[in-house]
């Protein structure tokens, strides 16, 4: 069971269901209950207009009114008698007074009690009526229950009214009262047809709301599966995704929706390993040429040496290419350790204030040496006093970096110009060298590590393809970044954009 809420699918039915399911309840509760306000209200309502309407009627003819007749042959007939139909006089108002005066004072009062009995069968509701004297005498009523009788509230005082709820035979009625100087006015209505109404609602939501949660359960399944399914199809062409076939994608869907978007990510990122796995296994390969490269040298000088005596100069030749090869190898380390480092974020920098000119003068003595075997002539055309805020180690070895490549990659005889200046708040350190160039479609690529745009002749300069890694490393550690422009056989010139605040 636990295993089974454990499924996003089924999460998502259950609290589906759930808010549908208190929805519901809360939806028939309210309804209930607002209901039967409603009910009680408009029934307040039609007893108060009830109430208005017997005393407007009966307040005019109040020297005619007396005991009903009909009370009396009510009285009679719980006593054994008949009980003779109600007298019913259909008459309009001004010929009811008119006739009014030519009959006896009792048929005048039956007449009374006659209309508001009409009235009180012409009304839709099942309405009681009872009319009291001051003193407190039923005078008319509308119904019979034996002796009981409707009693008037203690609290009522003369020219009021009052709304509440009395039992009659022990049933329940909704009773609207009303006193003036003649009369005391009670009309009822039981209150068993309400609850009926209430109760039929009541049994309706009972009935109604299992079903619409039975149906709420059934749709969440079919909505909670269609949703998910694209969901299952990611998940299994995922799993069929490894390290070997990093080139398959799934496919994209045509909507662009939150599973559209999902599956965008993860081909995103399926490209991004790919790009990473595939550079991993260069970075591996040509790590290892590299270091393998001087290993094979001193191997194979070493065995020589060791075939037949040698005499101390020709030990020392030896030992001093092996010294050679490992400070190469040294140096390779060295390097591979820094991208290292950078890769997992340590970034190991002492800012200080730094003169960029003082700097580029400094290096300037050194490439001259660097370039002198070559015959390579090295100039400063432009040095403009600049200070930024950075590494100077690190600065240095960027600087270094790039003169060391154009010498590097310049023919004998050629020259390297060097320059620092400032623009738009930017300072601007450029070596411009006349050596082999970069052909355009191999631009973007001598950033990457270990790459070369000629990798036999590469070797052969000495260069181990990390040179500008690290440069470019360093700069945007720095919040700067290296610019390049080049023409095959006629030279390139690497610029270093640097901030000054």
């Amino acid at each position: 069971m636990l295993f089974w809420f454990r499924s996003i699918r089924a999460r998502l039915v259950f609290w589906y269901t759930l808010l549908v399911l208190s929805t519901l309840v809360a939806f028939g509760v309210a309804s209930y209950y607002y209901t039967s306000q409603k009910l009680t209200e408009s029934l307040d309502r039609s007893l108060g207009n009830e109430v208005r309407w017997v005393q407007n009627f009966i307040q005019p003819r109040s020297s005619k009114v007396k005991p009903s007749r009909r009370s009396i042959d009510a009285l009679l007939a719980r006593k054994g008698k008949p009980l003779p139909p109600p007298v019913t006089v259909p008459l309009d108002s001004a010929r009811r007074d008119s006739m009014a005066k030519a009959v006896p004072a009792d048929e005048a009062a039956d007449e009374i009690w006659n209309q508001i009995y009409e009235h009180t069968l012409l009304s839709p509701k099942k309405t009681y009526i009872q009319v009291a004297d001051r003193k407190g005498v039923i005078l008319y009523r509308s119904y019979s229950m034996g002796d009981d009788s409707l009693s008037v509230p203690d609290t009522l005082a003369e020219n009021s009214s009052m709304m509440g709820t009395m039992y009659l035979s022990g049933e329940a009625v909704r009773v609207a009262a009303a006193r003036d100087a003649n009369f005391t006015v009670l009309v009822g209505y039981p209150l068993a047809e309400l609850r009926e109404a209430l109760e039929n609602l009541y049994s309706n939501s009972v009935l109604l709301i299992p079903i619409a949660f039975g149906i709420s359960v059934i749709g969440g399944l079919l909505l909670a599966h269609r949703s998910l399914k694209p969901v299952d199809d990611v998940t299994r062409r995922a799993r069929q995704i490894t390290a070997e076939n990093l080139d398959q994608t799934i496919p994209e869907r045509a909507v662009d929706d939150e599973i559209g978007r999902l599956v965008s990510t993860f081909n995103d990122m399926i490209r991004r390993l790919h790009d990473s796995f595939a550079q991993v296994r260069q970075f591996s390969g040509d790590a290892s040429h590299e270091l393998r490269t001087p290993l094979t040298v001193m191997r194979g000088e070493i065995e020589v040496a060791l075939r037949s005596p040698k005499t101390p100069d020709q030990y020392r030749e030896v030992l001093s290419s092996a010294l050679e090869e490992t400070l190469r190898m040294a140096a390779i380390l060295d390097n591979l350790m820094t991208l290292a480092k950078a890769d997992q974020g340590i970034v190991d920098t002492h800012l200080s204030e730094v003169r960029l000119d003082q700097l580029v003068e400094e290096l300037y003595d050194d490439s001259t040496i660097l370039a002198e075997p070559k015959s390579i002539s090295v100039t400063v055309k432009e040095r403009q006093p600049i200070t930024i805020v950075g590494d100077r180690v690190k600065l240095r070895q960027l600087f270094l970096n790039l003169i060391t490549n154009a010498i590097r990659y310049t023919p004998t005889g050629g020259a390297v110009s060097l320059s620092v200046a400032r623009e738009n708040g930017t300072a601007l350190f450029e070596v411009a060298d006349t050596g082999i160039g970069i052909p355009p479609g191999e631009i973007g690529k001598i950033f990457d590590r270990f790459y070369r745009v000629d990798k036999a002749r590469s070797r052969e300069l000495g260069g181990s393809g990390l040179g500008l890694s690290i440069a470019k490393l360093i700069a945007e550690q720095h919040r700067g970044r290296i610019s390049v422009a080049s023409e095959p056989h006629r030279g390139s010139t690497f610029t270093v954009h640097l901030p000054i605040s």
